[in-house]
């Protein structure tokens, strides 16, 4: 999810479910260690709970950063074993780690010594021609040795030479039977299922199956109000804000956004899928893609987009 789940995304997808965990986009130890932290690590209190995902392959560097991160008070500590793309695997971590689950262990054993709240790992089925049958179980007995305790588990593998880390998302297999299994397996685990999960019937079917939980990446992204409005109610809670009411609580945070300097399409281009399959949607994403860009762009353009909508349903 990098360069998707900024602050401002988070911040918009968290007025839609109070209790589903938000995840930061990938950080690199290095960054966190030399980078601007400020920039890097701060988010509003309102996006609790939340998690903050780190890249990286020395135990070293990231026992520092959880070090570091540990001031920002975040409410997870996420190591990224999972992602396929160029820039991962030439600094040695994302799922080409999944080849090394000693080297992993390691690090979430340093990570663990430095942190105050849960070390997790997000990591695939396997890569390239491993065999996952074998693979996955051999890395979660080696990870949750170290002391993790919490998995998500892309059910997926990852093709490092070959496929682009879009193609990653999409062409190889879902094994989600292979993911139930590692639960029965692993009891004392807490093991939780990401890729292709579009829904929230299709969550609580796998939930139902005895997994712990359930991770949505794009379906969250693109068609937000789908699967985060009603997200609650696996927790037995009311829902949260509709599509409309989730515009209207982000207006103060907008103008407070672009009193600092900051341009409204920051915030609005994580806006573009809110009502993915309502009359009057192509209008709204226009409306935000041709004017929240353009300087001095306020509000006017949000009420604009609205505008879109409220046209379209009076036509029908």
């Amino acid at each position: 999810m990098m360069d998707w789940s900024d602050r401002h995304c988070r911040f918009f997808h968290r007025q839609m479910t109070r209790h589903a965990m938000l995840y930061t986009e990938m950080v690199t130890a290095a960054a966190i260690l030399h980078g601007p932290k400020d920039r890097l690590l701060d988010y509003s209190t309102a996006e609790h709970p939340i998690a903050l995902q780190i890249g990286g392959s020395d135990p070293r560097e990231l026992a520092e950063a959880t070090r570091i991160a540990a001031a920002w008070g975040y409410d997870e500590i996420n190591l990224n074993v999972g992602c396929p793309s160029d820039r991962v695997q030439s600094g040695c971590f994302g799922a080409v780690l999944m080849e090394r689950p000693a080297l992993v262990a390691d690090c979430v054993a340093a990570m663990i010594a430095e942190s105050n709240v849960p070390v997790t790992v997000k990591c695939r089925i396997g890569v390239d021609d491993q065999d996952p049958e074998i693979v996955l179980p051999d890395f979660l007995e080696k990870v949750s040795a170290a002391g993790v305790t919490h998995f998500i588990i892309h059910a997926r593998k990852a093709w490092l030479k070959g496929l682009s880390p879009k193609e990653n998302r999409e062409i190889p297999p879902l094994n989600y039977d292979l993911v139930l299994r590692m639960k029965a397996a692993f009891p004392q685990l807490t093991i939780c299922i990401n890729g292709g999960i579009t829904s929230l019937d299709q969550a609580q079917s796998l939930l139902d199956q005895g997994l712990d939980g359930v991770m949505l990446g794009r379906a969250a992204y693109h068609d937000p109000a789908s699967v985060l409005v009603g997200a609650d109610a696996l927790w037995g809670e009311a829902s949260g804000l509709d599509a409309f009411g989730a515009v209207e609580a982000m207006r103060p945070y907008m103008l407070d956004h672009i009193a600092q300097g900051g341009r409204l399409h920051q915030i609005t281009r994580h806006m573009l899928g809110l009502f993915t399959g309502r009359p009057g949607a192509r209008g709204w994403r226009r409306v935000l893609s041709e004017r929240a860009n353009k300087p001095g762009a306020g509000l006017d353009v949000l009420d604009a987009a609205l505008g879109e909508l409220q046209a379209a349903a009076t036509a029908a």
